[in-house]
């Protein structure tokens, strides 16, 4: 099994949910006692938040750059970034270090297409529904992508910042969430994609219409499967 290098941290409490998973994910793989061969480089999230919303996207992006080279050094086979938003630098990351890097939006794609879905609803961060990063990537594979409206947005980046990286999970944010994902539904989503690693903390399948991606779950199961076919 080849070595995952995680860069964690954004939150930590996604981050410990990316640990949980890839470990749960190998002992199905390879059995009971089996556990992942992993690396964690695992960041002050205060720091990045404050850069993300001053805009500081170059600092970020040599940041990034220099956590995945660091892992590397330490041993690691391929770069996992545990989160949706900073994949905003992940074609400079991987231009940099000569180990693959695995793209959270290719674990969603993959999945959402397995559904033969073709158009989907986009939950994250203001930074990963507003800018293209990411929804190209969806739509590299022939997917169509909508987000919900301004205010709705606001909503969602606000519930993300303000109480889940807090690990604040209250019902009432729920139920806005459950009432976008309706709207976006009318709208002609026969999915959403969770594209942000702490959403699922809050939304799960039961509070939804149509089929939810986990982006969390299926980019950690995605890591799993690429270290052990390709060790």
């Amino acid at each position: 099994m080849k070595t995952i290098g995680l860069i964690g941290g954004m939150s930590w409490e996604s981050s410990l949910e990316y640990y949980r998973l890839v470990n749960e994910f190998t002992k199905e793989k390879l059995g009971k006692k089996h556990s992942a061969k992993c690396l964690m480089y695992s960041v002050d999230f205060a720091e990045i938040e404050k850069m993300q919303h001053e805009g500081k996207w170059e600092l970020l992006k040599e940041k990034m750059i220099n956590y995945a080279k660091n892992l590397k050094k330490g041993g690691a086979d391929f770069i996992v970034i545990c989160t949706n938003t900073m994949h905003k630098m992940a074609d400079d990351i991987e231009n940099e270090i000569d180990i693959p890097l695995l793209h959270i939006a290719d674990a969603a794609a993959h999945s959402i297409i397995e559904h033969d879905l073709e158009k989907v609803a986009l939950l994250g961060t203001k930074f990963t529904m507003e800018r293209d990063f990411y929804k190209d990537r969806l739509k590299e594979h022939g997917i169509e992508v909508i987000i919900p409206w301004e205010e709705e947005r606001e909503i969602v980046h606000n519930t993300i910042y303000n109480e889940l990286i807090d690990g604040l999970i209250l019902e009432k944010s729920k139920t806005k969430f459950k009432k976008i994902i309706n709207n976006l539904y009318a709208r002609g989503a026969e999915g959403v994609v969770l594209g942000c690693t702490e959403i699922p903390l809050l939304v799960k399948n039961e509070d939804s219409p149509i089929p939810v991606f986990d982006t969390t779950n299926l980019h950690a199961k995605a890591a799993v499967e690429f270290a052990i076919e390709n060790k």
